[in-house]
């Protein structure tokens, strides 16, 4: 007997992000703003009991996939065994900045103890989260968040109205480490009054002029997606970012019209499958999306679903 569910594995978009300084575990001390959007993967999971076992069918060859450790990590917490199937249908860009890797993740950390009837409490999935990635946690939780440390201190803030956004992913690479090196942050190297006033300023904005510290030497790099910014901004994005270390760039609008006039100039110049019109989440709307997909298996409205008897 077997135990199945289809689940969507949302994308998001970094509405504002500060690296700091350089911490004494090796990481990079972060202030940014999460916030999920409609585009998507899909993520078909089973479970059988017997020998453990895991298999992934995916669109896209992803060696090492991080889905496989999520679920071993799973595994071992709930002290289950068994074999364990995935086909993942991919739509979220690799390597896009967009978090498709991480919300995979998160979306076994959160579907798979449903199909398993072993419940684990929020702390835990937070805990195993951590483990996997900094922008895994925040998917546990959705809508639009503040993210401190290496981004995987979390805390809430209010939703947003829904917004419209265009997604712009020209398929450009960006190693993520060669773009924190070229930041050249230090250890010693303590964050700048302004730059943390700055920042606090734009967590309290529904709009207006956010900011990425990765574009000044992404941007170098690659000058192609400094002109996608600019184009998104002569279309009447406000604001208009990349997102994460790129090289996807985004652009909130205000009315669905503008937003679809922008999608039809920047889709003559990219192929349809690098511009993706998408809509902010809210956390809402996201919890909602996920007592929807696992209404069999959740009879609760805690979030996540929880036992009174975990620990």
């Amino acid at each position: 007997m077997s135990e199945r569910v289809r689940v969507r594995s949302l994308a998001k978009i970094n509405l504002d992000l500060r690296v700091l300084h350089r911490r004494p575990d090796g990481f990079h001390e972060l202030r940014t703003i999460f916030q999920t959007v409609s585009l998507a993967d899909t993520l078909d999971i089973e479970y059988q009991r017997g020998r453990t076992r895991i298999d992934i069918q995916s669109s896209l060859n992803i060696p090492g996939n991080i889905i496989e450790k999520a679920a071993h990590n799973v595994l071992a917490a709930t002290g289950r065994s068994g074999r364990v199937g995935f086909v993942l249908h991919k739509n979220i860009p690799l390597g896009a900045g967009l978090g498709g890797g991480s919300s995979n993740a998160a979306s076994v950390l959160l579907a798979l103890p449903a199909l398993l009837g072993k419940p684990l409490p929020l702390p835990k999935l937070m805990e195993l989260a951590a483990d996997l990635g900094s922008d895994v946690p925040f998917f546990l939780l959705g809508g639009t968040a503040l993210g401190i440390g290496r981004g995987t201190e979390l805390y809430p803030l209010p939703d947003l109205p829904t917004r419209l956004v265009l997604l712009v992913t020209p398929g450009i690479h960006v190693s993520t480490p060669e773009a924190y090196h070229a930041l050249q942050r230090t250890s010693a190297q303590a964050a700048l009054p302004d730059t943390l006033r700055e920042f606090q300023s734009a967590a309290w904005r529904a709009s207006g002029e956010h900011r990425n510290d990765f574009e000044e030497v992404v941007f170098r790099q690659h000058p192609q997606l400094k002109s996608i910014k600019g184009k998104l901004r002569k279309l009447g994005a406000r604001p208009a970012l990349m997102s994460g270390s790129g090289s996807s760039v985004f652009g909130v609008f205000e009315s669905r019209a503008a937003r679809d006039r922008a999608a039809q100039a920047l889709g003559k110049e990219f192929p349809g499958d690098q511009v993706h019109p998408a809509t902010m989440v809210s956390r809402s709307r996201y919890r909602a999306l996920w007592r929807r997909q696992l209404a069999g298996f959740w009879d609760s409205m805690l979030w996540p679903r929880q036992d009174r008897y975990v620990k």
